[in-house]
């Protein structure tokens, strides 16, 4: 953004549209899949606000971890730069949206359909990538808006369709009682995403041509599970 005292009201409003509309855009398409039982609006507008305070924490803790980290190395390489991003950003970033989710959702009474687990990842980690894309563009300015609109603020929506798909799966094992299942997809629900987070991220920022040509296929395939796996789960939806 530019410093300079004469920067326009206008000029603030588009930024914060661009900055703002993508991560509503894809809330309203994901509530409008919902079609067996909408969730409360007051519910999903907290989760959305819930995404705020998971960014703010996971940023809180990137900067620990990657001060720590990086600190350790005098000539951090590729590897080094993969498992700090893998730690920072895959295992911080999904484990705080995460643990909102969790703290959230897990005992309300709303939570009584196995598409509800998508559309409540899907709102936290939208309120997330919303406050993200806040700062990027308020701080890069109107270039930065494109690319993160159709990347970025998407790519957090694939991710917690993931963490939805699990964790709606473990809510539906406790219901009937099935112990291992309930472990095993909540474990599913938090390094699933976190993963793809990871691997995501660490592609995009290695720059080389075959770390780039692996970013996009892997954002092209993603992007066409995601639609699938959110149809078919919304087209077969079933009470926990």
């Amino acid at each position: 953004m530019h410093h300079s005292s004469t920067v326009s009201p206008v000029y603030i409003l588009v930024l914060a549209v661009a900055a703002i509309a993508p991560a509503i855009y894809l809330m309203r398409y994901i509530d409008r899949q919902d079609s067996a039982e909408k969730e409360p609006g007051g519910l999903l507008f907290r989760l959305m606000c819930m995404g705020f305070l998971s960014a703010l924490l996971a940023m809180f803790l990137e900067q620990l971890t990657d001060t720590y980290l990086l600190n350790q190395f005098v000539y951090p390489s590729y590897t080094v730069y993969f498992i700090v991003v893998a730690i920072s950003v895959g295992l911080i970033e999904e484990g705080c949206k995460y643990l909102f989710l969790y703290l959230n959702t897990w005992k309300n009474p709303n939570f009584n359909y196995r598409f509800d687990g998508i559309v409540y990842a899907a709102f936290v980690s939208l309120g997330f990538a919303l406050l993200e894309n806040v700062l990027y563009v308020f701080s890069y300015g109107l270039e930065v808006a494109g690319p993160r609109a159709i990347l970025a603020v998407p790519g957090h929506l694939g991710f917690s369709v993931y963490m939805g798909y699990f964790y709606s799966r473990a809510k539906l094992a406790d219901d009937l009682r099935i112990r291992s299942s309930r472990k095993s997809n909540l474990i599913f629900a938090y390094l699933v995403p976190a993963f793809l987070h990871a691997f995501y991220d660490a592609t995009a920022m290695i720059q080389t041509p075959s770390a780039v040509y692996a970013y996009l296929t892997f954002v092209i395939i993603m992007y066409i599970v995601v639609i699938r796996l959110i149809h078919s789960e919304a087209a077969s939806d079933t009470e926990i």
